[in-house]
């Protein structure tokens, strides 16, 4: 997925209020971004990090920057959360996402479950309806594994809940975790962070939830989907 137009490169100076952030530009002019990542964004918000803005030329914005890539370290790590629905949607619809091929209705933000919407709905004649959830995972605070959540995330435990009772009344249901970094080889629950979130990933894995996860390879041009990655629970 390429970006509209070339990121605007700057330092952070603080992230506050959960959306929003202050950045100082390469001309040391400093602009106030809107942040789409609801979690802590742990190990993403030191104060002089590197960090990328788009910037926007609808008039009704009442920010005109969003925040779409970070630094942690050398590592380039996309922050957006709207992404990961964007890129995995455009994957599966062009069949590279091998577990989730041989489909004819892909559809997105489907009513499902107790007043939720599935981000992925796939549908054929001979095979059973597919319910896909999707992830952005930026945490990392082992080399090689990335972590999910970043903060307690009681909307992801129902959600790993609900797609256990899909597949309990006969479909499929994928929990898929898109690792918005090039440096993870493996997934983790962050049990530390949220042990109940963990706790249903067991569960909902036991009850035949399957679990697909892949990194990305991230540039200020854009982020494009790279390996697939194994979980380690």
């Amino acid at each position: 997925m390429k970006f509209d137009a070339p990121l605007i490169p700057g330092k952070l100076i603080k992230r506050y209020k959960r959306f929003l952030a202050d950045v100082e530009l390469t001309d040391r002019t400093i602009v106030t971004a809107h942040t789409t990542n609801t979690g802590s964004m742990l190990g993403l918000v030191d104060v002089g990090s590197n960090i990328w803005l788009s910037e926007s030329d609808n008039p009704k914005r009442k920010l005109k920057y969003t925040w779409e890539i970070g630094a942690a370290g050398e590592t380039a790590v996309g922050v957006n959360t709207s992404v990961p629905n964007k890129l995995v949607f455009q994957e599966i619809s062009a069949g590279n996402i091998p577990r989730l091929t041989g489909y004819t209705t892909i559809k997105r933000e489907v009513k499902y479950g107790h007043n939720s919407r599935i981000d992925v709905f796939l549908q054929a004649e001979d095979k059973a309806d597919c319910y896909v959830e999707i992830k952005s995972v930026t945490l990392s605070r082992v080399p090689g594994i990335a972590e999910f959540p970043d903060a307690v995330s009681a909307r992801g435990t129902k959600h790993l809940q609900e797609l256990g009772d899909m597949v309990e009344s006969g479909h499929r249901a994928v929990m898929f975790y898109l690792v918005q970094r090039s440096d993870c080889t493996v997934l983790a629950p962050a049990k530390d962070i949220d042990p109940v979130y963990a706790d249903a990933l067991k569960v909902a894995m036991t009850r035949g939830v399957e679990v697909i996860i892949y990194s990305c390879d991230v540039t200020p041009e854009g982020i494009h989907l790279d390996k697939a990655l194994e979980l380690g629970i």
